[in-house]
């Protein structure tokens, strides 16, 4: 969707072309331009993308010099709008049904992460892997832990993820977590609110790809207890913390 802020920015302009056209010497070009960018910025509310916004630029017009910083707000300018949300859950869904058609199971995310954490425990202590209640079973009979449907999935997750942020101009390093603290403390959340989700989901035997999504998607009754207990805690939680995020 496109930011309301870029949407005034650009209304702001076009009212502003109209209003001074019959005061420039060039009234016809300036109008017919806002008119141009009027019918833009029409096809791009309409679609949900803002890519219908032309933002133009310097081409060495003196007349051009006036106006054209009015418009340096315009999403073209910056990284591409977001997806719309029902657009992109309605897709995740479809995509979700074709990983069901195509391989029998459907999405999943932790399960990657237990087998990394196998296939290390594997490589360091062999024996006591192989003693292991929990991983034990993963790597008997000499199995390849890591040469499963899960990994590459999240392989393909990630790529997919990284090419679609560089492709939209988002990619950028940073430490999200809440504007209050500094980067080492949300460093500390992120270590023990992944611990506890990791713990959380080998637990239920599922995360919100593999049972939340994928549990619900077949109607199981532990991944609808799972997407409730989920968003209440998170819920909670978020009210409970919102004042270090302001």
């Amino acid at each position: 969707m496109v930011d309301p802020r870029s949407r005034r920015s650009v209304h702001r302009a076009l009212v502003a072309d109209f209003a001074r056209w019959d005061e420039t010497p060039a009234g016809a070009s300036v109008a017919a331009d806002g008119i141009r960018r009027l019918t833009d910025a029409a096809l791009g509310f309409i679609t949900g993308t803002g890519m219908g916004i032309s933002c133009g630029g310097d081409d060495g017009d003196p007349r051009e010099a006036s106006h054209r910083p009015r418009y340096q707000d315009c999403p073209m300018n910056g990284p591409a709008p977001l997806w719309n949300p029902y657009a992109a859950g309605a897709l995740l869904g479809a995509g979700l049904l074709l990983t069901f058609v195509l391989t029998g199971h459907g999405l999943g995310a932790s399960g990657a992460t237990t087998a990394l954490a196998a296939a290390g425990s594997q490589l360091i202590a062999p024996e006591a892997t192989a003693a292991n209640a929990y991983f034990g079973p993963m790597v008997a009979d000499g199995r390849q832990v890591l040469d499963t449907w899960i990994v590459w999935q999240v392989i393909g997750v990630a790529l997919g993820g990284l090419a679609g942020a560089l492709s939209a101009g988002r990619f950028r390093w940073q430490v999200d977590g809440p504007r209050r603290l500094g980067v080492p403390a949300r460093l500390l959340l992120a270590v023990i609110g992944g611990a506890l989700a990791g713990f959380g989901a080998r637990l239920s035997l599922g995360c919100t790809s593999g049972l939340g999504l994928s549990g619900a998607s077949t109607l199981a009754t532990a991944g609808f207890l799972f997407l409730i207990g989920f968003f209440a805690t998170g819920a909670a939680l978020g009210l409970l913390t919102r004042r270090l995020w302001q």
